[in-house]
């Protein structure tokens, strides 16, 4: 199954469409998409307990998936439409659970989620991406899931990179799908619950080489100020996040709020995103995603649903005095 938290194809979600299609056509994959309805990034893996979730059907079309029609009901297929589509009012995990409990129950072998529109590396951007926010909501209902995303380099990224992307992650998909949790690279004593993926959005995808391809971590690292003063500029980020811009990324200016509305609590998102996005070199330790990406290396990390990394040998049970050390013994 496919999934996203760009939405529908469109300035926001430009990579959704192709690669569906590469693994429809390439690997002759039966594939379902169920995706948000529109922009749903930054999110993390929030599901929407209090509202009710409306969904219709979607037909893409055309190249690039834009010409498409949407439906309250399931119809056949038209003349050019290639296939048909769910979209639900809902966020990433919200519409990966929907999926996997309500719409095509017992049919899903894999979610994909992605390509995300930027990088998902790093604990900054992976602990609050929509797109692998889905991918925890699949490993959680016992389902292999792959998060994948696009590092924006080039502003804007020239469409020539977009097919040489989506060879490069359809490769890359299909292999994690064949040796699942028995590379050396890989292996956690099949520990893994999902991978995450990102690919830079670089020249060198076009030439003959293409990218390496690198097993790593997560770059814990950090993040500052996300919020400023509700201001008149527009925000420095666009929805689908601080990396997704088709512009280089520019900070606001000082807060333009007039003088009567000082003291008034208003806030919108403009993170400070230059250290997530263009850290130092120097910062960066050999063998994190980031590392990775900075090198202009495709990054695959095997991950948990648990907060934590597959520790590469599993845990022994611990004994009664093993347990008993771990009992607090304070003095009142």
């Amino acid at each position: 199954m496919l999934q996203n938290d760009d939405g529908p194809p469109g300035r926001d979600s430009p990579y959704i469409y192709g690669l569906c299609r590469h693994l429809t056509d390439d690997l002759g994959w039966d594939v379902k998409v169920v995706i948000p309805s529109s922009q749903k990034s930054w999110i993390g893996k929030a599901y929407q307990i209090t509202e009710i979730i409306h969904g219709r059907y979607f037909y893409p079309r055309g190249p690039d998936g834009l010409e498409g029609e949407t439906s309250d009901i399931s119809r056949p297929l038209k003349d050019g439409e290639t296939a048909e589509w769910v979209l639900l009012d809902g966020t990433p995990a919200t519409c990966a659970n929907i999926a996997l409990h309500n719409l095509y129950p017992g049919q899903i072998d894999l979610l994909l989620s992605g390509p995300n529109l930027g990088r998902n590396s790093s604990a900054a951007f992976s602990l609050s991406s929509g797109t692998i926010g889905a991918a925890l909501s699949s490993s959680l209902s016992k389902t292999r899931s792959i998060a994948l995303s696009y590092g924006t380099v080039i502003h804007p990224t020239p469409t020539e990179f977009f097919q040489p992307a989506h060879l490069l992650s359809t490769r890359i998909i299909k292999y994690l799908w064949d040796n699942w949790g028995t590379d050396d690279g890989g292996l956690r004593n099949n520990e893994v619950d999902l991978y995450n993926v990102n690919i830079p959005m670089i020249q060198e995808l076009l030439s003959d080489k293409g990218l390496d391809i690198y097993w790593t971590k997560i770059w814990r690292n950090t993040y500052g100020r996300l919020f400023k003063a509700h201001a008149t500029s527009k925000p420095a980020t666009s929805p689908a996040g601080p990396d997704s811009l088709n512009e280089p990324p520019v900070e606001l200016g000082e807060d333009a709020q007039k003088d009567e509305e000082k003291d008034k609590l208003v806030f919108k998102f403009a993170p400070d995103i230059a250290p997530l996005i263009n850290p130092t070199k120097a910062s960066l330790p050999a063998g994190s995603d980031a590392w990775a990406i900075s090198n202009g290396w495709a990054s695959v990390t095997p991950l948990r649903a648990s907060f934590a990394e597959p520790t590469g040998v599993a845990e022994p049970q611990e004994t009664v005095q093993q347990l008993d050390k771990r009992l607090w013994k304070m003095k009142l």
